[in-house]
């Protein structure tokens, strides 16, 4: 994958903070993936926008649901971070 060097500038106490978390993947793969993560809900909050213009807003119980899955997604992303499986194409 081809990549391209960037400067950014970052608040000093957030960049500390992402540096003791990225410490074995390293700064520049931290920032990726995150920006990765950033632009996928950008495109899904784009869709669930969508979604709502074509079919009508979303039920109360069907945003308690969304956000009940969300929140499992959520911990098996925490538990393969953790566990050291995270940038292998592993499905949720």
């Amino acid at each position: 994958m081809a990549t391209k060097k960037v400067t950014v500038t970052i608040p000093e106490d957030l960049l500390d903070e992402i540096r003791a978390e990225a410490a074995e993947r390293g700064l520049s793969a931290y920032v990726a993936e995150a920006l990765r993560f950033k632009r996928d809900r950008d495109r899904l909050r784009e869709l669930a926008d969508w979604l709502q213009e074509e079919h009508g807003p979303v039920t109360e119980d069907e945003h308690a649901a969304a956000l009940a899955e969300l929140e499992d997604l959520d911990a098996e992303h925490e538990r393969r971070r953790a566990s050291g499986q995270h940038d292998r194409g592993e499905a949720a």
